[in-house]
């Protein structure tokens, strides 16, 4: 199944300037003068538990983005977000915006009190409102829900032990705004999913000397665990396996808690060089690895037939920083948050698929068929946000069967359901394997909508190659 993940955060930078990928230099030449650097702590130490971190600096835009066109969901930098077109965020939204009842706890640096992401912080019921003194539960040093952290409104920060969420670095605040940056309030841009409820849980401070981030991550998942998180955001990880960590997962496993986990950026092949958490074989981790405009793995980002489980937008994403500021950041940090906010806008949309294991399945066949992605997922798919709302079959349809990584595949294998390709629906071919699946696609998804041709065809099924994953 898989097995890895890393422990601090694996995003390079690579805006305006030169970004940090797994120790190397890489340069980007942009067409514009570059701009002053965030002044947030530089990153690339090494943490004492021995993981490496990958933590990209995060470079700040000068546009004024209130002179932008609005687009989208009227906030006027979402022209930046090329990741959202790509998986076909603007449909998506006209079927479901997400819902403040789904819990993504985002383990990271941290994340800014930024305009555009306060609206949608989770609220810890048990440290709001006013204690029997008449004090703000928030504020008042007490554990006033018991559960064995003090003034946790909003999550808990494991570095320094208290409720201050601040980050200092500026990745926590980028992966928190691709996941759940609110939407339509006509500022800045919206995250994949616009409703959302974001659970803050920092384990990684540049500024701490001598921390565990380890141990940071293992105390984390258990308190998303304990606390209602529906989805796990982990955008780091490191090359070394924890049994304790694992551990973590499995307990969240068994609540039905999905991980949704970076790949890695080591620039390498996961089945041979493991990379956690993202590579633990736990039926309720998703692995991300990073794509860029090109639909082109990027070449900084791990890889994994065996391994690794979707692709998603990774390069030059466009996000939230520190201080109100918005800016670019590239890796596989990125491409887990579109990941996770995918994930939150199915389980609004559909109470039934917020178990990890039926989410997962749903998730990696849902996507978009890529012949770039050959040889480097398992599933040859890239994320799709309006196909993951908007195809609903049966377990048996898309019940997690992998197909194979050849070109000369039937096109019945990659039909939501066999019997669909087989009655000559999707059975356009265009000359070229892409092309084959990419119709199939187009017409699965126009048949769908007719519900009477599509309860004909699973009524009467043709005969089908056993074990023909049922892939969209």
């Amino acid at each position: 199944m898989k097995q890895k993940m890393k422990r601090p955060l694996q995003a390079m930078l690579i805006v305006f300037s030169i970004g940090t990928i797994s120790g190397s230099l890489i340069t980007e030449t942009i067409a514009e003068k570059k701009e002053p650097e965030l002044k947030l702590s530089d990153l690339a130490s090494t943490a004492p538990s021995g993981r490496t971190l990958e933590l990209g600096k995060a470079i700040p835009t000068d546009k004024n983005l209130k002179k932008e066109v609005q687009v989208l969901m009227k906030d006027p930098a979402m022209s930046e977000k090329w990741g959202l077109k790509l998986t076909d965020s603007k449909r998506a939204w006209r079927v479901s915006q997400g819902s403040k009842d789904i819990v993504v706890a985002v383990i990271d640096t941290g994340a800014d009190m930024h305009t555009d992401l306060i609206n949608n912080l989770w609220r810890n019921s048990g440290e709001t409102g006013k204690d029997i003194r008449g004090n703000d539960k928030s504020t008042n040093g007490i554990d006033d829900d018991k559960n064995g952290y003090i003034d946790d409104v909003h999550g808990f920060n494991f570095v320094g032990n208290n409720h201050d969420l601040s980050d200092n670095h500026g990745h926590g605040t980028h992966i928190a705004g691709i996941i759940g940056a609110e939407g339509g309030n006509g500022v800045g841009i919206s995250g994949v999913a616009p409703k959302v409820s974001l659970m803050i849980l920092k384990y990684y401070d540049p500024k701490a000397p001598g921390i565990n981030n380890l141990m940071n991550t293992v105390k984390a998942i258990d308190y998303a665990v304990r606390n209602g998180a529906h989805i796990i955001n982990y955008s780091g990880g490191g090359l070394e396996p924890s049994p304790q960590e694992k551990a973590a997962i499995a307990r969240a496993e068994k609540r039905g808690i999905l991980v949704v986990a970076a790949a890695g950026n080591e620039q390498s092949d996961s089945d041979v060089h493991g990379y956690y958490p993202a590579d633990y074989e736990l039926t309720n981790i998703i692995s991300v690895t990073a794509i860029n405009k090109s639909r082109k793995v990027l070449d900084s980002s791990n890889w994994g037939l065996n391994s690794v489980d979707l692709a998603a937008p990774g390069h030059n994403i466009y996000s939230l920083l520190p201080g109100n500021q918005y800016g670019f950041m590239t890796g596989t940090s990125q491409a887990t948050a579109f990941v996770s906010g995918v994930a939150a806008l199915v389980m609004a949309q559909d109470p039934e698929l917020r178990s990890a294991e039926k989410i997962h399945k749903y998730l990696t066949q849902t996507g978009d068929i890529d012949m770039n992605l050959l040889g480097k997922t398992r599933y040859t798919k890239r994320l799709n946000s309006y196909k993951a709302l908007t195809i609903k079959d049966s377990d048996s349809s898309w019940n997690g069967t992998r197909a194979e990584n050849a070109v000369n595949i039937k096109a019945s294998t990659f039909a939501s359901n066999p019997g669909l390709a087989l009655s000559g629906i999707g059975s356009e071919t265009t000359g070229s394997p892409e092309g084959h699946f990419a119709s199939q696609t187009r017409n699965i998804l126009k048949h769908l909508v007719d519900e009477k041709s599509v309860k004909n065809a699973i009524d009467s099924p043709t005969n089908t190659e056993v074990g023909a994953p049922p892939q969209l």
